[in-house]
């Protein structure tokens, strides 16, 4: 009779993990796509929200910087002009370790040119996510173009 129950206590510890495992999946993902949203207007405190203070981040150029690298680089104010690149997700892989993330990615850039006609760009992106105070924010990046 004990085995029983301890298997029942065991089913439901599990579901309940597994729950929760997907609540925080579903968190990242749609705060990725919260992210990409603002990232395509200069959202400047969607960025302050996505990325860590100690983020480390190397760019597709190669080029290595933090978030007060990113944060100098954005306006003060959102920016909807037309010009900028507009970001989406596709083929979004999340793997969970407790309080840490991995959110994988491919990063579609739609780039637009006075002529009217824009370009689409891929990149491969790989994020690590901490979770903090029930916050996820990424705190290492790295992107890598599709050629």
């Amino acid at each position: 009779m004990q085995k029983i129950f301890g298997l029942i206590y065991l089913m439901i510890l599990f579901s309940g993990i597994n729950e929760l495992k997907q609540n925080d999946r579903d968190l990242l993902e749609q705060l990725l796509h919260e992210f990409l949203e603002g990232a395509s207007v200069n959202d400047y405190d969607m960025h302050n929200r996505f990325w860590a203070d100690e983020l480390i981040y190397t760019s597709a150029s190669g080029e290595r910087m933090g978030k007060s690298d990113i944060m100098n680089s954005l306006p003060a104010e959102a920016d909807d002009s037309e010009s900028l690149p507009v970001y989406s997700a596709e083929n979004i892989r999340i793997n969970l370790y407790r309080d840490v993330a991995v959110v994988a990615f491919e990063l579609v850039a739609e780039i637009f040119f006075d002529t009217g006609e824009s370009e689409i760009i891929r990149f491969y992106n790989t994020g690590t996510f901490l979770k903090r105070d029930g916050n996820w924010q990424a705190v290492a990046w790295q992107a890598t173009q599709i050629p």
